[in-house]
């Protein structure tokens, strides 16, 4: 019974030697862990401060001004900021207008921008406004979008020459001058549709024929045995508009020279402010 006890008492104090040992390796493990870990603080501090150095770079300012080039890089539906020169106005409606503008290097199509009436009356050719909106595409019209414009004080006025892309029309190049005013000369009236007698005519109330009178007007002009379509945007000039008249009184076969803006709808669709018959 006495070595059976003291077998047990034996029994009993390797096993609490053995737990004893077994808390030191434990202990042991963690005092290495928390060691390994503060010699780790340096680097992992080094890395916050780079994320953070990272996360402070400079962006581009919001609302930068933009070059033409820069405008016509940005994606579709980036928001812009361009400074430019008012050309014409199209329409002012429900506190919102339309307005072609241009500047030295390129030409910008402002789709119901936000203006006050009073606004809208001070937009004279040649004034300078710095827009911000975004930029859209529709149809293959470049044009800003949700604009906000403000008036930029002490501008010189700028008012574009027309260019004249006569010799570009059928290329590739005529979209570069997209939405700028320009010129195309020497070209000949063809027939635009016909009448409900089946008469040729050298133009149409509207696309199809289906408008009447102060409805945009299309008509048709050939250069170089090529046909191209011109527009007179009624918002831009209506019918009683010395442009108007004169569409309405095109003969087919004529010659003429015309100046508008260079817009476009699945294609080139010039929307035109002067028509001077030449021959």
């Amino acid at each position: 019974m006495k070595k059976l006890l003291s077998l047990l008492i034996a029994f009993g104090m390797v096993a609490a030697l053995t737990a004893c040992a077994g808390g030191q390796s434990s202990t042991a493990s963690t005092d290495s862990a928390a060691t390994d870990s503060t010699a780790s603080e340096p680097a992992e501090t080094e890395s916050e401060d780079t994320a953070d150095t990272e996360d402070t770079a400079e962006p581009a300012a919001a609302g930068e001004v933009m070059s033409y080039d820069e405008y016509m890089a940005a994606a579709i539906d980036d928001e812009v900021t361009v400074e430019v020169y008012v050309q014409a106005k199209q329409s002012w409606w429900e506190d919102k207008a339309t307005v072609y503008a241009q500047d030295q290097d390129g030409a910008y199509f402002l789709y119901d921008m936000a203006c006050s009436e009073e606004d809208y009356e001070k937009l004279v050719p040649g004034a300078c406004i710095r827009v911000t909106g975004y930029k859209a595409e529709w149809s293959g019209e470049i044009e800003i979008m949700e604009g906000t414009f403000e008036f930029v004080e002490d501008a010189e006025p700028f008012i574009a020459e027309p260019l004249n892309v006569t010799e570009l029309l059928g290329t590739d190049e005529l979209i570069d001058h997209q939405n700028q005013l320009v010129s195309f000369t020497g070209l000949t009236v063809e027939a635009a549709g016909q009448d409900d007698a089946g008469n040729d005519v050298a133009f149409l109330y509207n696309w199809d024929g289906s408008g009447t009178d102060g409805d945009d007007l299309y008509f048709n002009a050939s250069y170089n045995g090529e046909t191209y379509t011109f527009t007179i945007e009624s918002y831009l000039c209506d019918n009683t508009t010395d442009v108007y008249a004169a569409v309405k009184a095109l003969q087919i076969g004529q010659v003429i020279d015309m100046e508008g803006f260079l817009y476009w709808y699945e294609g080139v669709n010039p929307h035109i402010t002067s028509v001077t018959v030449t021959g």
